[in-house]
């Protein structure tokens, strides 16, 4: 049984159009930067606390014939200027951070991790993203939208905000919040681990 550890709606749909079949249970995790973290380190352990907080509130579901895997995923924008930006806390903060966006290229990092009774993976996945310059009206009028306000980096490049993304290098669907992908691979490998487990035990 896949567990999805995020309540994200596109991490849910990007999971469901791939073809995925899983549950979501969010996870209660503060998303607070520490002292010394990079934004790499940021993302994978948040990713990691995510999944493991999840993992152990559902552990009794783990079955021997349906083995519980969780997947916990966090997105972070990293500004030109090395600043982590989070969802912006309210209209003036998402008009800094696009603003900070506007007319450079920038990096976003997704932290993923995947546990299961057979241990935990966890990894990351780095796309450069560039923006459009932005006027104050362009500014103005996404933030009345709406859309900015629950999105790291206060813009989602599947909605209004792609007219200003000319381009992009690395994986689409990392900057949309889970690199499927990356993903992908992770689950083969424990999935295969797990038959592996069950296949010994048996015999």
């Amino acid at each position: 049984m896949l567990v999805l550890a995020s309540s994200s709606p596109r991490r849910k749909e990007l999971l469901t159009t791939a073809g995925f079949s899983f549950r979501i249970h969010a996870s209660a995790i503060p998303e607070e930067l520490r002292f010394t973290e990079d934004p790499i380190a940021f993302a994978t352990r948040l990713a990691r606390e995510k999944a493991e907080a999840v993992y152990s509130e559902l552990h009794m579901l783990d079955l021997p014939d349906d083995p519980l895997i969780v997947l916990g995923a966090d997105t972070i924008v990293v500004s030109p200027e090395k600043e982590i930006l989070g969802k912006p806390k309210d209209a003036n903060d998402a008009a800094r951070m696009l603003r900070l966006l506007s007319g450079q290229t920038h990096s976003v990092v997704t932290g993923v991790a995947v546990v299961s009774r057979d241990g935990k993976e966890i990894a990351s996945e780095l796309t450069y993203v560039t923006m459009s310059t932005l006027s104050e009206v362009e500014i103005d009028t996404y933030i009345n939208t709406g859309e900015p306000m629950d999105k790291a980096g206060a813009y989602g490049i599947q909605g209004y905000a792609s007219l200003w993304i000319p381009r992009i290098h690395g994986c689409y669907f990392n900057v949309v919040g889970l690199p499927l992908a990356l993903v992908n691979r992770m689950l083969e490998g424990t999935e295969a681990r797990l038959r592996k487990e069950a296949t010994t035990i048996s015999n």
